[in-house]
């Protein structure tokens, strides 16, 4: 008895454009291997369609028009990458017979670069469905009030520019993945989750633990100024201005190596400072006070500052930007939690000299012009001032009591939200509930 699909093959049933002849006997296996293979690699393409327009809803958490355009538009240049290698795969499908061993062996050279191409597609394809997927269900209130923090961290920054720029788009999108860490992917580098096509819109992946405790967000402003570096074009020029700065205060050359290895984590540290003030320092004690062992291990090639040293940094930017209270409280407390002692892993060429190290980043990141802030410094373009902090100890009054909070920045709830549990009069649960609502209402 012959195989069913020989069968179906044979009868020609339902086969469609392009079935192959009534075969005969046992050859009917060949001819319909090669036809199965095309129509599969035609199914291929036209499963992997665009995104449409309300199709992870329309509310203000949903996807907006231009991250579906961004999307499609890398979806579609896939699909034509993906349309060149089946339409030689279906003309060579179609001239099986007579084609002899190197014609089947052309055929299956074909089949497979048909499918690697598939797979890219349908990659790109996964990865936004399930990002785009997340804004339907229970979470998708949760990230929207993400990206308005991240829009908002945006705004201040242009807003706050000497000089008008053109202004970024897409915006940047959150989304939650399992693991320990936030991240973020900026715009235009090249992903591996993407088949190594450029990101069209900064990404700022957030796990569910950092979700569920909203005064731990400090971890947004900090990916999110990872973008802002980028879009601003200072990925190149932060390095060289950190060289500088440590030559004008005579500081060896092997130092200033090790922070410019570590400009791009610094950035983000101190622009997320500005950016919410003092909780952020709180905020960043939470993530990288770890065992004594670990906050003090060196390494020759890490790009985050080592986490001993990255503290006092933010702590020391406090002190320059008016708030030598709070720093002095963060100073006692990791001290205290990291003595002299526990400082002996850091190599004593990196420890001499660290107070003068500091104020040279500070002075390269922070308080030097550049024309790419339109002659200001980052600290004019950002500033956080004693004021709001006053602004934020009232939202934080409100987030107890569900309280509207107003035209505060959203970027301020973060701060807000850590007040609020500090003061512990209410459950966390309770500031966690309207620290959401309070962004739903933004």
């Amino acid at each position: 008895m012959a195989f069913l699909e020989l069968d179906a093959a044979a009868a020609g049933a339902g086969a469609g454009a392009g079935a192959p002849a009534k075969p005969v006997g046992g050859a009917s296996a060949l001819p319909y291997f090669a036809w199965r293979t095309a129509v599969n690699a035609d199914r291929y393409i036209s499963g992997m369609r665009s995104f449409r327009e309300g199709e992870f809803g329309r509310g203000p958490n949903a996807p907006d028009r231009a991250h579906l355009k961004a999307v499609n538009a890398l979806i579609d240049a896939a699909r034509k990458r993906q349309q060149v290698e089946e339409r030689g795969l279906a003309i060579h499908a179609n001239d099986l017979a007579g084609a002899g061993d190197r014609g089947c062996a052309r055929l299956l050279d074909l089949k497979e670069r048909s499918e690697t191409k598939a797979r890219e597609t349908e990659q790109i394809w996964e990865f936004y469905l399930n990002v785009f997927g997340q804004r339907t269900g229970s979470f998708a209130p949760w990230l929207g009030a993400l990206d308005r923090i991240a829009l908002d961290c945006y705004q201040a920054v242009y807003m706050g520019l000497g000089k008008a720029r053109s202004i970024p788009s897409p915006a940047p999108l959150a989304y939650m993945e399992t693991g320990f860490g936030p991240a973020t992917f900026r715009r235009g580098v090249r992903l591996s989750k993407l088949g190594q096509q450029l990101n069209p819109f900064p990404l700022v992946k957030v796990p569910y633990h950092r979700l569920l405790n909203p005064w731990s967000l400090g971890a947004v402003p900090h990916e999110v100024s990872h973008n802002l570096q980028s879009d601003l074009g200072l990925w190149e020029l932060m390095p060289r201005r950190i060289g500088a700065a440590f030559a004008a205060r005579k500081l060896p050359p092997r130092n200033a190596e090790v922070w410019q290895r570590w400009h791009k984590e610094t950035y983000a540290d101190l622009a997320g400072l500005l950016l919410i003030g003092p909780a952020y320092v709180g905020a960043l004690m939470d993530v990288v006070g770890r065992s004594r062992a670990s906050t003090a291990a060196w390494n020759d090639e890490a790009v985050h500052p080592t986490p001993i040293i990255r503290v006092p940094l933010n702590i020391r930017l406090l002190e320059r930007i008016g708030f030598a209270g709070d720093a002095a409280a963060f100073r006692r407390a990791w001290d205290t939690l990291y003595p002299a002692s526990a400082w002996k892993p850091v190599p004593s060429w990196v420890r001499a000299r660290l107070p003068e190290q500091i104020d040279a980043v500070l002075d390269a990141v922070c308080f030097e012009s550049f024309d790419e802030y339109g002659g200001k410094a980052l600290a004019d373009v950002i500033r956080f001032e004693p004021k709001h902090a006053e602004l934020v100890r009232e939202a934080a009054e409100r987030l107890q009591t569900g309280t509207d909070t107003g035209v505060l920045p959203e970027r301020f709830l973060i701060a807000a939200a850590r007040q609020a549990l500090a003061w512990a009069r209410v459950s966390p649960a309770t500031i966690h509930r309207n620290f959401y609502d309070a962004l739903g209402r933004c």
